[in-house]
């Protein structure tokens, strides 16, 4: 199967092993000073290790067999002489792909106090979501700045109704990593579509060039549709 996996450029890794660290799997070991990926079944394609700050890992699409978390989890803790549990999916818990309520329905009601969630599907920081979330799979995206939500009181009445909510901040994030992920999003998820929910400040501006450099990297035909919320 082709799926979103790690890759490595023994050419700018200078072995300081971050993304060992990052990695809840353990797929990742210095090996002769540099970072090697052990197994490609122990990799879940989430891209948790992408903070490499010599930038030499990147998210690609390639066949390789299906992640299996018991085995990673399993030879983890082997090599660390611990037992190995399966208390959650990877390191995070919040990084677990989760679908919330059903894509076509409207938000909630909450009253004051109610801190139920009013989104469709979990993660939702484009950092933290897994390529092969299965919710992906031909989803209409709405990809929000971090603001937005503040900004506009309609924006789950009037912007998320079937949609994959999904936000960014291109001012304040890493731009190639978030480039990686959504080109891998697009590639691997089949999306049929793509909306851009910006603010009227210049920096904000970035989202829309993330995506149109996304698409043709994925080489996808998708024509994003954007809407500027004014200040």
């Amino acid at each position: 199967m082709k799926r979103p996996i790690i890759e490595i450029d023994e050419e700018k890794c200078n072995g300081c092993g971050q993304c060992v660290l990052d990695c809840a799997e353990g797929a990742l070991a210095i090996i002769d000073g540099k970072a090697k990926l052990i197994s490609d079944v122990y990799c879940d394609g989430l891209g948790a290790c992408l903070n490499c700050p010599e930038g030499a890992l990147r998210l690609v699409e390639r066949e390789a067999p299906e992640f299996d978390e018991e085995a990673a989890l399993t030879a983890k803790a082997k090599r660390e002489g611990a037992t190995a549990t399966r208390h959650h999916h990877g390191g995070c818990p919040g990084s677990m792909a989760r679908t919330l309520t059903p894509l076509t329905g409207g938000p909630a009601a909450a009253g004051a106090g109610d801190l139920r969630a009013q989104v469709p599907t979990w993660p939702i920081q484009l950092r933290l979501l897994p390529p092969s979330a299965p919710f992906l799979k031909g989803a209409n995206i709405l990809l929000a700045a971090h603001c937005a939500g503040f900004a506009l009181p309609n924006l789950h009445s009037e912007w998320m109704r079937g949609r994959v909510p999904i936000i960014a901040c291109p001012k304040l994030e890493d731009n190639e990593v978030l480039a990686e992920k959504l080109t891998a999003i697009i590639k691997h998820g089949g999306i049929s579509g793509i909306t851009v929910l910006r603010m009227s400040v210049p920096c904000c501006g970035g989202l829309e060039r993330l995506v149109h450099r996304a698409i043709e990297a994925a080489g996808s035909t998708l024509t994003p549709e954007t809407h500027i919320v004014q200040l």
